[in-house]
């Protein structure tokens, strides 16, 4: 789809990479992540995983539900920042998801520590924003998954502060219907305990279950050029998701309140919520 295209439809946030997780050669065909990058993460989830399931003995189900080859994404509710290792050690297979470009970014001990603790979990450095910014993440997403690649997204768009399940926006549909990828549910219950929002460092003790549910096609629902497609697309989403995690429904969009009458009136009138 051209660029414009792109920029029309989603308008929304995402990447501005430091940190390639594929090369495109001159061609634009993508190619496998670089040799550093694909064994540092698997040191990483060799290091963590037996860890973390030793610290929190996670209860894991459905993993049969999970694809073992070709493109495949991870729709989970947010609940913490946990979450975001919840899933990579949890899936029978290796996955990819977004981070704040922010953890790749700056120098010393601590930075390093943090580049190259998100570097072993598979993360991709994003900046938030929109406008370009939300179309390089969603092409970086593409060609992730047309390398056969497994992403986790989380469709309500950021983190749950009071634990309902939030309205879905409508990118992971738009990327399930742009590549075809068959959309995992996952849901993701207790990880708030292990770290609530706001806290620095995680709890020991609670346990968390993951779930995958069974994988869904939504190209029945229309092409990704159909707003409607991808609306409803999402939505059937985001109810596997509440079957898997069994939270409260919100009915409406995670978004932060309005700061002026203009953005009130934006966020009141119907728009597609990407």
């Amino acid at each position: 789809m051209p660029s414009a295209a792109w920029s029309r439809l989603y308008p929304r946030w995402v990447p501005e990479p430091e940190t390639p997780a594929l090369d495109i050669p001159d061609d634009g065909k993508a190619t496998p992540k670089k040799p550093s990058v694909a064994f540092a993460y698997a040191v990483g989830r060799f290091l963590l995983t037996p860890l973390a399931r030793v610290l929190y003995r996670p209860r894991i189900t459905g993993r049969e539900n999970v694809p073992r080859t070709g493109p495949v994404i991870f729709a989970s509710n947010h609940l913490s920042f946990i979450d975001s290792i919840a899933i990579p050690v949890s899936a029978p297979r290796n996955v990819r998801f977004l981070a704040k470009a922010t953890y790749f970014e700056g120098t010393g001990v601590g930075s390093w520590l943090s580049r190259t603790f998100f570097t072993a979990l598979g993360a991709t450095p994003v900046r938030r924003g929109a406008g370009q910014a939300a179309l390089d993440a969603l092409e970086q997403q593409k060609l992730l998954l047309e390398a056969g690649e497994a992403v986790a997204l989380y469709p309500e768009g950021t983190r749950s502060l009071d634990g309902r399940l939030y309205k879905g926006r409508t990118g992971v549909a738009f990327l399930a219907l742009q590549t075809g990828a068959p959309v995992v549910p996952v849901g993701l219950v207790g990880t708030a305990d292990v770290m609530p929002v706001g806290a620095r460092f995680p709890r020991l003790h609670p346990r968390v279950s993951v779930r995958f549910g069974t994988p869904i096609d939504v190209s029945a629902h229309g092409p990704a050029t159909s707003g409607r497609a991808r609306r409803t697309a999402t939505d059937a989403i985001m109810a596997a998701i509440h079957d898997l995690s069994g939270q409260e429904l919100a009915h409406a969009y995670n978004e932060a309140p309005a700061l002026n009458p203009i953005e009130r009136i934006r966020q009141a009138l119907p728009h597609e919520r990407r």
